[in-house]
């Protein structure tokens, strides 16, 4: 197996450039596609690179359900991993799966509590709550229901009509877009391996530019969309008010470096942002798509050809018994 089955942990950063250019450079559509395939396959690899450390380090182990013909000095020599790393790689996956089910289990449990809050609604595409707390949020409805738009009617008296068509729009996307499925499998790559963390932050800004850029196209103003954002923001945070609120341009270039809304906000301020699936090569965006993909696809190289030597000398040793 050699270096190969190490790669796999330390290629996901090949995809640092692509998770820093995505945002401004691709179509958030591309962005968060591409994002969430790269993160994907770039944690499966990294998963599968432990659990082949784990069952070539620990099949000397006292005890273990592995057989016993894994452990012989000919498959040592093929596989030169010892005890001491096939059990930290037990340890990094047992806290793998625990990091991926506390996921599974609170996005399971949030989507349950939102489910039941709103049971006694009518089943409508839009729920609207009395709450003065100003909030929106897209539903989603499962592997068949179409999910729902909810918003408080805090949030609903800031906005004037075209502000809460283009809110309105804007979490329709999400539903439409089955964004929530982007966001869980960036979420469980960044569990994975940490190296996957800045792609996770990157689908979640690029996932919300999506909805921006649907909404824009919905309404018909961008304006409008970057002004309905830019009132939600600011009236969700902590003691917050609309009263001297600055200019949209203001406000989307406040700071040396903004935050996702202000940046949200100042995309809406510019043309739309070409469709094409993929940069030119030449450009910085180009570049760093193609040298998120060649990680990807040398980590996946890495992980077939580890397991594959992997299970001819295990099946061999086997069947010499």
């Amino acid at each position: 197996m050699g270096v190969f089955v190490v790669l796999p942990l330390v290629l996901p950063l090949t995809a640092w450039p692509i998770a820093r250019l995505a945002g401004p450079r691709l179509h958030p559509r591309t962005a968060t596609r591409v994002l969430s395939l790269v993160g994907g396959v770039l944690a499966v690899c990294s998963t599968l690179c432990l659990l082949l450390l784990m069952v070539a380090g620990t099949a000397q182990l006292p005890g273990n359900p592995l057989p016993d013909a894994w452990a012989d000095p000919e498959v040592r020599a093929v596989v030169p991993y010892d005890e001491a790393v096939g059990q930290a790689a037990l340890l990094v996956l047992a806290a793998v799966a625990l990091a991926c089910g506390q996921l599974l289990w609170r996005h399971g449990r949030v989507r349950a509590g939102a489910a039941r809050a709103l049971a006694g609604l009518a089943p409508s595409r839009r729920a609207v709550l009395p709450d003065e707390r100003p909030y929106a949020y897209a539903l989603p409805g499962g592997l068949r229901g179409r999910g729902r738009v909810v918003m408080s009617s805090g949030m609903l008296d800031l906005l004037d009509a075209r502000e809460r068509e283009a809110l309105i729009a804007h979490e329709e996307a999400h539903l439409t877009g089955r964004h929530h499925r982007f966001l869980l499998v960036a979420g469980l790559a960044a569990r994975a391996n940490p190296f996957l963390r800045p792609l996770r932050s990157a689908v979640a800004f690029t996932a919300e530019r999506w909805a921006d850029e649907d909404a824009a196209r919905t309404v018909g103003d961008r304006t409008v969309v970057a002004r309905a954002i830019g009132k939600a923001a600011l009236a969700s945070g902590p003691g917050r008010d609309l009263r001297g609120v600055p200019p949209l341009p203001a406000f989307a270039a406040a700071g040396p470096a903004p935050g996702p809304v202000p940046r949200r906000v100042a995309a809406l301020l510019r043309p739309v942002p070409p469709a094409r699936a993929w940069p030119p090569a030449g450009t910085a965006a180009g570049l760093a798509l193609w040298t998120a993909t060649a990680g990807a696809a040398a980590s996946a190289l890495s992980s077939a050809n580890a397991t594959l030597v992997l299970v001819t000398v295990l099946r061999g040793a086997t069947s010499a018994l």
